[in-house]
């Protein structure tokens, strides 16, 4: 855990906004996922801070160990969003802790393209785009409804969290309207959104040497393409923009958060 954390220490200063400063402390050492991270702590418009563990973002949990679990005890973790598609979560169950309640959220997610498709895209290079934008938007509402319904319900004693396969795409979004929603500034959304980059450093890296030899590109060309990015947060929240007019009527129509439904968010949320 101190090797871990002062890896992260030591690339700080080289991440320039896509990492902060209290990442030693928002990452939560797993044996068994990566890129658990706490949601806490950020600042927003208004100076408050969103509260320390009460929402927490992952990549898989499906082979969390008994040692994990005793944290995920700890923490008070006992409420699961998973984004992933039906198969894609059937293929790696969540390792849960008893009483848990979980809702499987996979709208979208059956439509992720095969190895194949996603050679064709990486040439293409639209693949990421797409998804944050055109392509996705569709989904998004029905995707991210029950994180939102499940973070009015939660009590005081218990926490959340929500999480896909490697807990960058889809549960990038899920955070980044959530910190939207509690008044985060946007470079700090993007700054926590591109903070995926190192810390699935471990399970990106094995997939570049394969999918560079599939396409006839470097691996550096496909760190580049595959790399998340605030454009795409951009992307993302300008779809909606076009669509719905503002991410508040989005908000509203497509998942049940209107006005006083964020009034509730934030107090709960930030203090």
């Amino acid at each position: 855990m101190k090797k871990a954390a002062l890896f992260i220490a030591l690339l700080i200063p080289c991440l320039g906004m896509a990492q902060l400063s209290d990442s030693t402390k928002r990452l939560v050492h797993l044996k068994g996922a990566l890129n658990f991270r706490d949601v806490g702590g950020y600042k927003t418009n208004e100076g408050k801070h969103v509260k320390w563990n009460k929402v927490f973002r992952s990549a898989s949990i499906a082979d969390l160990t008994d040692a994990d679990m005793d944290t995920l005890r700890d923490k008070h973790i006992y409420t699961v969003v998973d984004l992933r598609g039906v198969k894609e979560s059937a293929a790696a169950p969540d390792r849960l802790l008893k009483g848990s309640d979980y809702t499987l959220s996979p709208a979208g997610s059956d439509s992720l393209p095969s190895g194949a498709q996603m050679v064709a895209y990486l040439k293409k290079g639209d693949f990421l785009d797409n998804f944050y934008g055109d392509g996705g938007i569709r989904y998004f509402g029905e995707r991210y409804k029950p994180v939102f319904q499940k973070l009015l319900q939660l009590n005081d004693t218990t926490a959340l969290l929500y999480h896909c396969s490697g807990g960058r795409d889809r549960t990038g979004m899920a955070t980044a309207l959530f910190l939207y929603t509690l008044g985060v500034p946007q470079e700090t959304i993007e700054a926590d959104f591109t903070a995926s980059n190192v810390y699935l450093l471990p399970m990106m890296g094995k997939m570049f040497a394969p999918m560079a030899k599939a396409t006839g590109m470097s691996n550096e060309e496909i760190k580049k393409k595959m790399d998340l990015r605030p454009e795409l947060l951009q992307i993302f929240f300008k779809s909606i923009e076009k669509k719905y007019g503002s991410i508040e009527n989005f908000m509203e129509k497509e998942m049940g958060i209107g006005k006083k439904e964020r009034a509730v968010l934030r107090k709960k949320y930030t203090s």
